[in-house]
């Protein structure tokens, strides 16, 4: 990587994005840039923040690339559409695997990836543009996942799966093998998908009801009181 970086965000996840980078594998990340109606300081994390009207005059594409670091708003179509701008003015979009993320060699990836420390991805996985791959998630074998994607923490997606683009996959979901999912699918937390998923479609889980115990006699009647 010879250029320098430029993050296109200054939420939440562009400092989660700018830790890794700079923190933890010591890249030259220079400056933070978003729509100018959006800038509330001229600085983020103690660099820059620059009008993304503006950014050529002191980050020209020749010397930078850029990292779009937005959530998952409207299932990433936001990151979408930000990523197709970015390119338009002519900038190099590049991806980010940590260096502990235990990704196989052979993993195949597009631009504005981004593959935090400690997932678990099986050989011969392809993952289009734009798939952020939170800690804890897991992809097995054969699977191919389309362009923006987000699998949270947890996500665990079986082997020989098909993903097609704009999903999300919520904490502690399971995709069960060779099953084929849609585009623009949500999958809500700890659901288990099974049969094959069409485009548009939201699956929850139904959030399991309390019981009528209170916490504290829950803990003086059951096993846990001895621990």
């Amino acid at each position: 990587m010879s250029k320098e970086i430029v993050i296109f965000g200054v939420g939440k996840i562009a400092d989660v994005i700018q830790f890794y980078m700079r923190e933890e594998s010591g890249l030259p990340v220079r400056a933070f840039t978003v729509d100018k109606s959006y800038i509330t300081s001229p600085e983020f994390n103690g660099l820059p923040v620059v009008a993304f009207e503006d950014i050529e005059q002191n980050y020209p594409s020749d010397k930078y690339s850029v990292f779009v670091a937005l959530g998952y708003h409207n299932l990433n179509a936001l990151r979408e559409q930000k990523i197709k701008e970015v390119e338009a003015k002519g900038y190099e979009i590049i991806s980010y695997i940590h260096p502990d993320s235990s990704a196989p060699k052979d993993l195949v990836h597009g631009k504005n990836c981004f593959i935090m420390n400690n997932v678990c991805i099986h050989p011969r996985v392809v993952l289009g543009d734009d798939v952020f791959v939170w800690s804890g998630a897991m992809i097995g074998h054969h699977s191919v996942v389309g362009n923006h994607v987000w699998f949270t923490s947890a996500a665990n997606i079986s082997g020989n799966v098909n993903i097609g683009n704009n999903c999300f996959f919520s904490v502690n979901c399971a995709v069960g093998h060779s099953v084929s999912i849609g585009n623009e699918v949500f999958i809500g937390a700890s659901t288990l998908v099974i049969k094959n998923v069409e485009d548009g479609k939201v699956i929850i889980k139904e959030s399991d009801k309390p019981i009528k115990l209170n916490s504290k006699q829950f803990l003086k009647f059951s096993s846990f009181s001895s621990i």
